[in-house]
């Protein structure tokens, strides 16, 4: 009896200890699991971290941003001052005559030229003579400084259908870096018959930063002139702008550069091969105008592209841009509105007379067009052929830009009305711009519908928009107020905002719909 307890208890004993020893496997199975687990884990994310290098880029905004944080909490503790935005006197003018052109042309740069705010030279192929009154030239105040470029005689030039003065002037940049340097942002090149419209020249060099290489500038109207030289050249008339650091890279080559090249025609196609050795691509402002047309520009000037005008070239070309007085004379009419509004000029709105069945056109500051019929913003945009090609061809084709014809049927040709007078209102800041019917005879017309010609006169009222630039580029908006004067219409020109407004036309053109800014009617009684 007593053995078989024993024997009973050794067996308790034993299975007991072969559970112990069971439960202390499956426990170290579990830990070793966990552990395998945990350090599998470790090594994915070290992975990840440490040997990844998209992850690396992922953190970077973000250290980007601590960064600039840090730097901007420096500047605020240590009351550090941002740069100064361009202005006109980190502006240096380079500007090419000679003393059998200056004499006269003089009168275009008087219109433009700022000498409490200016900085630049006119350069001269020699002196002139005592019968051109050139001691009143040099000392007026009203002028740049005249300056006589070094002689050019040991370049050669072998183009047969050029001149020889295309080295003398393409040097001008070289010459203008050596005579001022001092804190010079930006170096502009024109002649002496482009005019300026300076503070505009400001708002699009503020886009670029000064401390890289920038060639800024546009192509010509006529095709076969940008076929004939470069579509990447800046037309020196027209002018081109060029950062301090490209001037000055351009004044330590320039003259080696320019023997390489004795079989150019000028003075532009010379700086843009040099351009080209450095690599330096054109950066094209289309409100740099080279003007390389013939007739009258209003079709083009009536339908500005959206962007600053800058410069008007060829003054001696193109017919007078106002009618019926001189050149200088014409020029001199919109210094009103771009004292006014600079930033708005020649700046293109359009509207819709929907009784009268009229689209309407506004050029700010030069001209208001009014044509027969709803016409689409996309046709309007396009300016009339009231001028010719550079070779005189009368070829549409033969243009850089899209155009509209100037019809010979008195129904479709548009009634034009130009800049008369420009003020500001004493009450607000809205300025009024008065236009007058040009004179020419609009021709008989059959359609059944309002006759322009018994308007004489056109009052746009438009606040100024001095950082019209600052945002993205959009066509100004423009509506017909209600007057008791059947001979005036009356505009409103806000300032475009992201809100439109659909306005649903007459059956006949219910296939489109048109766009323009709402605003609140006001009733203005013409003065």
């Amino acid at each position: 009896m007593k053995n078989r307890q024993q024997d009973h208890v050794v067996t308790l004993i034993w299975a007991e200890t072969n559970n112990v020893r069971s439960n202390f496997r499956r426990v170290f199975l579990r830990i070793m699991t966990i552990f395998i687990f945990f350090f599998c884990l470790l090594y994915v994310l070290y992975s990840i971290i440490c040997l990844n290098p998209s992850f690396k880029l992922t953190q970077r905004p973000l250290d980007t941003f601590m960064r600039f944080d840090q730097e901007n909490t420096i500047q605020k503790n240590l009351n550090i001052i941002p740069p100064e935005k361009t202005q006109l006197h980190h502006i240096v003018f380079g500007i090419g005559s000679s003393n059998a052109t200056w004499n006269y042309r003089k009168e275009y740069v008087k219109l433009w030229w700022n000498p409490n705010k200016m900085r630049g030279f006119v350069w001269l192929d020699k002196n002139m003579s005592s019968t051109s009154n050139y001691d009143n030239v040099t000392t007026t105040t009203s002028l740049p400084k005249i300056m006589i470029s070094s002689d050019t005689s040991r370049f050669r030039y072998t183009n047969k259908n050029g001149d020889r003065s295309g080295i003398r002037i393409s040097r001008v940049l070289s010459e203008t870096v050596r005579a001022d340097s001092e804190n010079v942002r930006w170096y502009v090149m024109g002649d002496d018959d482009t005019f300026f419209v300076p503070e505009n020249l400001v708002r699009v060099l503020r886009k670029y930063d000064h401390k890289q290489f920038y060639y800024i500038g546009s192509v010509s109207e006529t095709h076969w002139q940008n076929h004939e030289f470069s579509y990447n050249m800046a037309y020196g008339g027209g002018g081109f702008a060029i950062s301090y650091p490209l001037a000055k890279a351009i004044e330590k080559m320039q003259d080696k550069c320019i023997q390489r090249y004795p079989y150019l025609y000028g003075s532009d196609d010379r700086m843009q091969a040099c351009m080209a050795e450095l690599g330096v691509p054109l950066t094209k402002e289309v409100g740099f105008h080279q003007f390389d047309l013939y007739g009258n520009v209003m079709g083009l000037l009536s339908a500005h592209p959206v962007a600053p005008l800058i410069s008007l070239h060829h003054l001696d070309k193109i017919q007078p841009i106002f009618p019926n007085v001189t050149r200088v004379k014409a020029l001199k009419r919109l210094k009103k509105p771009i004292t006014l509004d600079s930033a708005g000029l020649m700046q293109q709105s359009i509207c819709y007379d929907r009784p009268r069945k009229w689209t309407i056109s506004v050029s700010w500051g030069y001209s208001v067009q009014i044509n027969r019929g709803i016409l689409p913003a996309r046709e309007i945009e396009k300016p009339i052929t009231t001028f010719n090609d550079w070779y005189g061809t009368n070829d549409e084709n033969s243009l850089t830009f899209n155009t509209r014809p100037y019809h010979g049927n008195g129904c479709q040709r548009p009634y034009f009305y130009l800049l008369s007078n420009a003020y500001t209102s004493t009450t607000n800041d809205t300025t009024t711009s008065v236009y007058a019917h040009d004179g020419a005879p609009g021709g008989k017309c059959k359609w059944r519908m309002a006759d322009p010609s018994r308007i004489r006169h056109v009052n746009v009222y438009k606040k100024p928009d001095p950082n019209l630039w600052d945002k993205s580029p959009r066509r100004n908006c423009c509506r017909v107020l209600p007057t008791n004067k059947n001979d005036t219409l009356l505009i409103d020109s806000p300032t475009p905002t992201p809100s439109l407004s659909l306005w649903f036309l007459s059956d006949m053109e219910r296939r489109s719909d048109y766009t323009y800014c709402h605003v609140q009617q006001k009733t203005y009684n013409a003065s």
